[in-house]
């Protein structure tokens, strides 16, 4: 009866996949060797990712993110494409994770100790600003000047308020434009949660989630999905305390 109702969560699970087009890959011409074993076949061109042989895997790193969510591990949330952003930088922020929504700077990770005194600058000005400091100590030339480095140093590090170590593990929304994320987490030892499409290298995650990165429908649905393992997790790990004193 178990095997059963697995099997039937399972199908529904591809039947959910399938609907919100998390099937559909790129061209062959731009498949990534490394995936030819989840393509279940080319329709019009278009590769049509195996849904049977993806599935066990996104549960697979959506079980991780739970484990992650129960330690309160941070996680990272990246994706600079302008037609997820917004999805990326929402749902870190629905479990106060950080992220970087936009052009991912160089040595981000791998360069932290640098990277740390830029954020660390952004909360210094942001706070003498909103206490009226910057009034008191320096003229509205000055002002105008800081309040431009406010701007710049928000759009590059706002997602990253408040960061003081290195985050325990990466969502990665299209691995293959965020390659150099990708790659500074396999310097720095921090596992890879991977959104990736046909034309993304398969070896580079740790937990890949194989599906459609382009379209907004698929990728809100996997990002859903992640906030609520990781929320899951969450709550499994506030619950262990009160469990183990009984």
């Amino acid at each position: 009866m178990t095997e059963e109702k697995t099997q039937t969560e399972n199908k529904g699970f591809i039947e959910t996949l399938f609907g919100v087009g998390a099937h559909l890959g790129y061209s062959r011409a731009r498949r990534h060797a490394s995936m030819k074993t989840m393509i279940f076949g080319s329709k019009s061109n278009t590769d049509i990712i195996d849904l049977t042989r993806t599935a066990p895997l996104i549960e697979e790193s959506l079980g991780f993110i739970r484990t992650l969510g129960a330690q309160g591990k941070t996680v990272l949330f990246v994706g600079g494409k302008p037609e997820i952003r917004d999805l990326v930088r929402e749902t870190a922020e629905s479990l106060n994770m950080p992220f970087v929504a936009g052009r991912w700077l160089g040595g981000t990770l791998t360069n932290f100790a640098e990277i740390k005194k830029r954020i660390q600058r952004l909360g210094s000005l942001t706070a003498d600003k909103e206490a009226g400091v910057l009034a008191q100590k320096y003229t509205k030339k000055e002002r105008l000047l800081i309040d431009r480095e406010i701007i710049k140093l928000e759009e590059s590090f706002g997602g990253m308020s408040g960061v003081e170590q290195l985050p325990q593990a990466l969502v990665v929304v299209d691995t293959r434009a965020e390659n150099i994320a990708v790659t500074e987490a396999q310097q720095t030892g921090i596992p890879v949660v991977g959104i990736m499409n046909s034309d993304c290298d398969l070896r580079m995650v740790d937990h890949p989630i194989i599906g459609n990165d382009a379209s907004r429908k698929s990728v809100s649905f996997f990002l859903e999905k992640i906030a609520e393992a990781y929320q899951a997790g969450k709550k499994e790990g506030v619950k262990a305390p009160a469990k183990e004193g009984s």
